[in-house]
This record gives C-alpha cells, sequence and structure tokens, in this order.
C-alpha cells in the first residue's frame, strides 16, 4: 500500500476508523470521504503529517462523489444505514460510487455488503444489499465484495447495546433466541479489506465472507454478556408470535425493534459453508471472548474495580 491514494467513504463510522488505521499501518495515503467531515476529523493525526485528508462527500450527489474518488489508486464504499431509505445508499450510493470508480480509473473497488444480501430477502435491508452488490457489479465488474456478519468492537452499537440493557434490567427479554451469529472483530474487518486494497487485482470480481472463530444464537451472546457484566438477570426467551407482535409495535424495553429487523432475525447470520473469509485472507479471526471485557468492565456495577483480583500463586 505504500504511496496508495485510497479513497474511503464513511471512513468516519464504526468500521470505517478500523480499515483507516489498517490502511494507513499499511503505508497508503488516505483521502477519508464523509457527508459530514467533522465525524471523521478525528481521523487525521492517526497517519503521518500529510497523509490523511478528510473531504465533504455524499454518496448519492455524484458530483461531490466524483471529485472525492480524483486521482484514487483505490476506492473502498462502507456507507450503510439500518434503518431509513435503504435504497438510496445501499443501491443508488453504491451505484454512483462503483461508476465513479471506474471513470476516474481506480484499479479497485470494495464495497462493502453484509450477509443476509439476497434481492429476494424478506427484509427490506437484505433486499437492499442483494440489489446495491447487483448495481455495484454492473459499474464495475472487477469489484470485490466483503459480507461482514455481526461486527463487535469498542464503539458498537450491538454487544455494548445489549449489555447497557442487561445492566438496568432485572429481566432481559430475548427474541428469536435460536437465531444464530458469527460476530467478527472490527480490527479484523479493518484488516482485511485493507489486505484486498492492498493487491486488488488478485481480488478482483470475488465475494468474501467476515465471520469470527464462534457461531453463537442469541441466546447465547445475551447469557455471555450478563456474565462477563458480573449480572443475573432473569432472561426469557419469548416466543416467536410474541416477538412478531412487539416488532410490529416495537415496545421492547431498551432494545427497540423494526419490523425490517425482526425479518433480518428470521435467517441466520453466518458465513456460508463454501464462501472464502478472513483466513483466505491470512487474518486470524479473534473471539468475542478475547477482547470484549476489556470494554464491557465499564458495565460492572463497579466498572473495573467490580472485578475481584485473581490471587497471585
Amino acid at each position: 500500500m505504500k504511496d496508495k491514494l485510497v479513497t474511503l467513504f464513511g471512513g468516519g463510522g464504526f468500521v470505517g476508523r478500523y480499515v483507516a488505521q489498517a490502511l494507513l499501518a499499511g503505508g497508503a495515503r488516505i483521502r477519508v470521504a464523509q457527508r459530514d467531515p467533522r465525524q471523521a476529523w478525528f481521523l487525521k493525526p492517526l497517519g503521518q503529517l500529510g497523509g490523511t485528508h478528510v473531504v465533504a462527500a455524499d454518496i448519492t450527489r455524484p458530483d461531490t462523489v466524483a471529485q472525492a474518488v480524483a486521482g484514487a489508486d483505490v476506492v473502498i464504499n462502507l456507507v450503510g444505514v439500518l434503518t431509513g431509505d435503504f435504497a438510496r445508499y445501499h443501491v443508488e450510493g453504491a451505484r454512483i460510487v462503483a461508476e465513479a470508480a471506474r471513470a476516474a480509473g481506480a484499479s479497485a473497488l470494495v464495497h462493502m455488503s453484509a450477509i443476509g444480501a439476497d434481492p429476494h430477502s424478506p427484509s427490506a435491508y437484505g433486499r437492499s444489499k442483494g440489489d446495491g452488490e447487483a448495481a455495484v457489479r454492473a459499474a464495475f465488474p472487477d469489484a470485490t465484495i466483503v459480507r461482514p456478519s455481526i461486527v463487535f468492537g469498542r464503539e458498537d452499537q450491538f454487544v455494548n447495546r445489549f449489555a447497557a440493557m442487561i445492566a438496568k434490567a432485572p429481566v432481559v427479554p430475548v427474541l428469536r433466541a435460536g437465531a444464530r451469529f458469527q460476530p467478527v472483530f472490527a480490527s479484523d474487518v479493518g484488516d482485511g479489506i485493507a489486505r484486498i486494497a492492498a493487491d486488488g487485482p488478485a481480488h478482483a470480481g470475488r465475494t468474501y465472507e467476515f465471520g469470527g472463530p464462534d457461531v453463537i444464537t442469541m441466546g447465547e451472546l445475551i447469557r455471555w454478556i450478563a456474565q462477563a457484566i458480573g449480572r443475573d438477570p432473569t432472561i426469557v426467551e419469548l416466543p416467536d408470535f410474541a416477538g412478531d407482535l412487539i416488532a410490529r409495535a416495537g415496545f421492547l424495553p431498551g432494545a427497540p425493534i423494526t419490523r425490517d429487523q425482526w425479518l433480518m432475525l428470521q435467517r441466520d447470520n453466518v458465513v456460508a459453508r463454501d464462501a472464502d473469509g478472513l483466513a483466505a485472507l491470512g487474518v486470524d479471526a479473534t473471539p468475542l471472548a478475547a477482547v470484549a471485557p476489556a470494554w464491557l468492565v465499564r458495565f460492572r456495577r463497579k466498572g473495573r474495580f467490580g472485578t475481584r483480583a485473581e490471587p497471585v500463586a
């Protein structure tokens, strides 16, 4: 990656900060394209002097995207939304980025999608991700697509969200307790994407699915988080008919869920048996239990002081 210029759309987001760090560690220069540049200013000190630039760009506005990718060797699109107008960002925005990358002569395009991307998915989110992949392939056939499972990390809104709920509630209801996930560490996602960007032609046209070393059900995840933060709530696994009603009404205390998110939970979020993943890129996947307790400690009753010291032999 030495001296390559990489335009990184969404670099100021949760996953983006890890991708940016991995790119900078490899010697790349990065141009972080963010709708609100202030959200990415924290990245500027991470690289060498002049190695990180932040520009204003909205992937739904072709003029700003064209300016952001001008002269770039590699373009990476991480932009995604969990609610709102999925088609605007996941399909139309993805197409605009891909067309601009091709017009700018970029040697590689990495597009982040998601496990479960499928034009025929029951959820609007899954359909938009599937349609977005098709739009990217039509505009930039050699694009590399990355589909992660649920991404966890210090700043995530998944594990931390459940930990906050467990820390406050004596009773924790669990929807779709048997739904399976393969949580992947954000730093591993960053390393994987950076390795693809470092040798774009070798990964042209390929699709990678990123998952961690452990497959875990929703019920198992909730119980693990409770144990990690030293809590012992009553955990109630709700039947699907109750989950469906809650999703329609959106009234689950502390963890609102949309109807579309409920539909997403109907399918397991795990790496396909025959898919290439992190191992194919030489990245060793990090277990959730190896890193998450270090930041989940803040949800313990007395924080770090609530952890009893182990006796010294």
